[in-house]
């Protein structure tokens, strides 16, 4: 028979129960011990979810309190030093790499305070992974009761066998980096690494695992030769282990793998290969073609990162093609990645419009979808008749629907012109009349947007949602909101403000909420990174705007501040990337709509007096194929397209800034430079300022402002530690160009560590401000 399984299931529970609880914990609200506890009862809950709904292979140490690539770290014995001398708990020191630790000097002990690890984005999703940060002769050593195992059993207990999660160590140290000062190359510590995985396995034959699954994403990637080298001889070293170790399942996803085909033919020593054939269906045949005489093929025809219905007639055909060369026993059907990107499950969503709730299926649902399919392969299709009905009926029904296709929207894009991509002069022009304007000082400061959203202010939207308070009462608390917040960046001294965002709920949802072609869920949650959950919109026809979305709150802040107030939004690749996009056209016309809706938001708020507009586009690097070529280069030329059009329509004299988080400019640096913002500003505090170098090499003409603090942690960092990134700043840009301010929006933080970190930011400005008008 085919069999059904699953990479990974999502982590938060049915109502964010996991992020509820490690904030709690963080707050002191609630005990080590109780937090433990929920997380055992949430793995629980999701092992018989999977189990109820027929799943055949289910996965385990897939569960993680903050992010799986740092669960690894941990397991391996790899903490950073800094992590290790204060003698922290476990847990804490866990958190610590993640979040950051910072305390005062108590009778009890010394003070602490260290920042967090790195944290990027995995892969091309809108998930965000902490990086292993090793070190000049890193030693590896497993930890004592390994989470792998621990949890292993602990389903057990439960009844029910699953399949454990780890990450391959070749991707581990592919995707870790030297710590700062450090010259390690990751791939290096190969071979001090691998005895860890060898132990592992061991043991988890030990408590009775069969298989284990192990991740090697990183193949999907253009490796260097070293990299892709490396893994013939790894998974000898583990393939060989016989009896004495579980069956391996090796798996890739998120790319195809055609372009390393020559290793997937070296590991014929192991017991099965995933791939994902919803990214990439065309490499199905030929890895067939390339597996050994008794491997198993996994089949990942479920999505793992959209929310469409599985089209079982087209999801059954690709099985099928596997079965028929290999035959039903050495085929799995599978999604196809973790269901981590997905939400929980449609019955949550008691609001949403019935005719779209049919088109859609959450992680819970998926599971079902898994079996299904399985069924239909192994039993025939009629086996799953009224299954395989509805399914149809489903798919036609949204391929038929007057709600996905807009023609005014249509008659629209086709009027675009190519003067509408171009700003009316170039660089040197439009700096000068901005300057003249604006008349800001060097080293100007501003933040990315957002400031804290109090727990007054999600009161006051959920009343206003329910209907518990009048359009005029929100309207008059939004105001007093805008006034405060205008109030708190003159004291601070900040150069260039903004109105804080009181009146949005998500930096994408807010926008979507105002455009056409979009719905809104209620309990779709996915996680972002740690605690961070966010609820992406559902693209699920043509996009335009109705009526100004921002232009009322940017107006009335700039009419009661002193200072040039900053217009914000959320570019169109942002708004396509961080929702659940449409998957019957292509993404580049679902940007080009919403470029256009915001090009005439951008206008207006000119038109009310905004002369410095933000668009956002933190997930242009996100959206990168993952691979060089040709599939690369039309990306970026839409992408950056798409941007120009949103911004082309102002004057010369109005200061269009664009903000990236996350971003590894060099792989993409041509395109930064094509979007042709007036600033552009940059998550950067947790990198080495030498990637800046890029923007040295390649003469970058324009402002930049590289974050010089992280806002994803409750640290506080000192003002001596802001001049500190300046002045290495200062050693790749000029002091006509930079600007000062946090790594993004401070939506998440306190007000407190909020003022104390600003005002230290702009002291340090301030500083440099005389420093070098002194030197002039």
């Amino acid at each position: 028979m085919v069999q059904s399984s699953i990479l990974g299931f999502p982590r938060m529970g049915v109502n964010r129960d996991l992020k509820k609880a490690t904030e709690a914990y963080w707050a002191g609200k609630l005990s080590q011990q109780e937090l433990l506890a929920e997380g055992k009862r949430l793995r629980a809950e999701h092992w018989k979810i999977q189990k109820d709904a027929g799943v055949d292979i289910i996965p385990s140490n897939d569960f993680s309190y903050y992010d799986h690539v740092l669960d690894h770290i941990q397991l391996f014995g790899a903490t950073p030093p800094r992590y290790t001398q204060h003698n922290l708990d476990p847990i804490d020191e866990f958190f610590a790499m993640g979040r950051g630790h910072q305390k005062p000097q108590t009778d009890k002990g010394p003070a602490v305070d260290v920042p967090s690890l790195e944290m990027v984005k995995w892969f091309d999703s809108n998930y965000h992974y902490v990086k292993p940060t090793l070190q000049d002769g890193q030693k590896f050593k497993l930890n004592a009761n390994p989470k792998p195992v621990v949890e292993f059993l602990e389903a057990k207990e439960a009844g029910v066998v699953t399949r454990p999660v780890l990450l391959g160590p070749v991707s581990f140290l592919t995707l870790g980096k030297a710590d700062r000062g450090q010259k390690v190359d990751p791939i290096d510590l190969l071979q001090d690494l691998l005895p860890v995985y060898e132990e592992l396995l061991v043991k988890l034959k030990e408590a009775g695992a069969e298989t284990v699954q192990i991740d090697e994403p990183v193949l999907v990637f253009d490796l260097p030769p070293r990299v892709k080298n490396s893994f013939k001889p790894a998974y000898e070293k583990l393939g060989n282990l016989g009896d004495k170790a579980p069956k391996l399942v090796f798996a890739t996803y998120f790319g195809d793998i055609v372009h390393n085909i020559d290793v997937l033919q070296s590991l014929q020593n192991l017991y099965a290969i995933h791939i994902d054939v919803v990214r990439n269906p065309e490499q199905l045949e030929t890895v067939i073609g390339a597996l050994g005489p008794k491997q198993t093929l996994s089949v990942g025809v479920v999505d793992g990162r959209n929310i469409w219905k599985t089209n079982f007639k087209k999801a059954i055909e690709k099985v099928e093609v596997a079965t028929q060369k290999l035959g039903k026993d050495r085929v799995l059907v599978a999604s196809s990645s973790s269901l981590l990107h997905t939400p929980h499950t449609l019955a949550s969503e008691k609001k949403l419009d019935a005719e779209v709730k049919d088109w859609f299926s959450f992680a819970c649902e998926k599971a079902k979808e898994l079996t299904i399919i399985a069924k239909a392969v192994t039993d025939g299709p009629a086996s799953v008749r009224d299954e395989m009905e509805a399914n149809a009926k489903s798919v036609e029904a949204r391929a038929t629907s007057k709600r996905t296709n807009d023609p005014k929207v249509k008659e629209r894009q086709a009027k675009i012109t190519d003067e509408m991509f171009e700003r009316k002069s170039p660089f040197p022009t439009r700096i000068a009349q901005q300057q003249s304007s604006l008349n800001l000082p060097m080293f100007p400061t501003t933040t990315i947007g957002s400031f804290p959203q109090t727990k007054d202010i999600r009161i006051q939207r959920n009343k206003f949602t329910k209907g518990e308070i009048t359009a005029e009462e929100y309207e008059k608390f939004i105001e007093k909101e805008i006034q405060d917040v205008v109030k708190i960046q003159e004291e601070l001294g900040l150069d260039v403000y903004v109105h804080g965002e009181p009146e949005r709920n998500d930096m994408v949802q807010y926008f979507g909420e105002r455009l056409t072609g979009y719905v809104f869920t209620t309990h779709a949650w996915v996680q972002s990174y740690g605690s961070r959950c966010v609820r992406p919109p559902i693209i699920v026809g043509d996009i335009s705007r109705p009526e100004p979305m921002t232009v009322k709150e940017s107006k009335y802040a700039a009419s009661i501040s002193n200072k040039p107030m900053k217009g914000m939004l959320t570019g169109p690749i942002t708004c396509l990337r961080w929702s659940f996009p449409r998957d019957d056209i292509h993404q580049s016309e679902q940007a080009q709509q919403l470029a256009l809706a915001l090009r005439d938001e951008v206008i207006d708020l000119e038109a009310a007096g905004i002369f410095v507009i933000q668009v956002d586009e933190p997930a242009l690097r996100e959206g990168l194929p993952l691979r060089s070529g040709l599939a690369r280069e039309d990306y970026l030329s839409w992408a950056v397209k798409s941007f120009r059009l949103s911004v082309a329509g102002v004057k010369d004299s109005t200061q269009i800034h664009s903000h990236f988080c996350y971003s590894e400019f060099q792989d993409f640096f041509s395109a930064i430079a094509a979007l042709d913002a007036d600033v552009l500003s940059i998550e950067n505090s947790k990198s080495d300022a030498k990637l800046l170098k890029v923007f040295v090499d390649e003469a970058y003409p324009r402002h930049i402002g590289p974050g010089v603090y992280d806002i994803h942690s409750p640290r506080i960092p000192s003002e001596q530690e802001v001049k500190d990134r300046v002045q290495e700043m200062l050693e790749y840009l000029s002091p006509e160009q930079l600007w000062v301010d946090p790594d993004c929006g401070l939506k998440t933080r306190q007000w407190p560590e909020t003022k104390a970190a600003l005002t230290n930011m702009v002291n340090a400005a301030k500083f440099f401000r005389a420093k070098y008008a002194k030197a002039n």
